[in-house]
């Protein structure tokens, strides 16, 4: 018997990236995995991957959609007792540079995405007297970054949301708290060092080295990495473990 045997999980955004390696983690240690997010053909080779059960597709931002989508996944594995709210993005520009709607498409996405998640799982959650939450959400929320003010807006306001939730909860058996990890070595971030190199006329490698230069760890942090961070706040045992953030930073933050 694994430390997750009976749980079902779900992740959102689950199809590459973070989201994937916490599936694949969630999986090892016995959890019964639903992915969720927009890319089926990522949704599908995860699972033929052996990295989760099955997947549901939707839009974290449609919220009718999204209830309709764990509806669906409730059907097949039951009740969720485990959320990882990994799905949200980043639209780097500096404040001058970034329109009004930008900051919308980020809360929209990186908070509101993850608000319409618990909303569709916690109640279940409770009336089974045990949850677990974890918020995906960034050193972005922990920190400025001159580049990326709606990023960090958004990123600020999940971590507010996982502290006052857990307060909430804290009598229910269901935990909320929030990863925190700086750039990872992700399709995001890859895609990031691109549009760079294409604006300055560099290489990505050229890019990557810029954005690491001042980072104490020096590389860019693994999604296992983060996956075991998750992994830990997802245990049985991690039940007194509840409001906090967890930096996968390499001493960043």
């Amino acid at each position: 018997m694994t430390a997750l045997d009976g749980k079902h999980a779900l992740v959102t955004g689950g199809g590459r990236g973070i989201g994937r390696a916490v599936a694949a983690a969630l999986t090892q240690a016995g959890a019964s995995v639903t992915v969720l997010g927009r890319d089926e053909a990522a949704l599908r080779v995860t699972v033929e991957a052996g990295d989760a059960a099955g997947y549901v597709r939707a839009d974290v931002t449609d919220e009718a959609a999204l209830a309709n989508a764990i509806m669906n996944a409730v059907e097949m594995r039951g009740p969720v007792t485990i959320l990882v709210a990994n799905a949200g993005g980043a639209e780097p520009a500096p404040f001058r540079r970034a329109d009004v709607d930008s900051f919308r498409r980020m809360f929209e996405l990186n908070v509101m995405g993850t608000v319409h998640s618990v909303r569709a799982v916690l109640d279940g959650m409770v009336a089974s007297a045990f949850g677990r939450i974890v918020v995906i959400a960034s050193t972005a929320g922990l920190k400025g970054y001159a580049t990326m003010p709606a990023y960090c807006a958004a990123k600020h306001a999940a971590v507010g949301l996982v502290r006052a939730l857990a307060l909430d909860m804290v009598a229910t058996g269901v935990t909320v708290n929030a990863v925190c990890p700086t750039f990872t070595d992700t399709d995001l971030v890859m895609r990031g060092m691109d549009r760079v190199a294409s604006r300055t006329g560099g290489t990505r490698d050229d890019a990557l080295a810029a954005l690491l230069k001042d980072k104490p760890l020096g590389r860019l942090v693994r999604p296992r990495e983060v996956a075991e961070a998750v992994l830990f706040l997802c245990s049985v045992n991690a039940s007194a473990v509840t409001g906090t953030t967890i930096a996968v930073a390499g001493g960043e933050v």
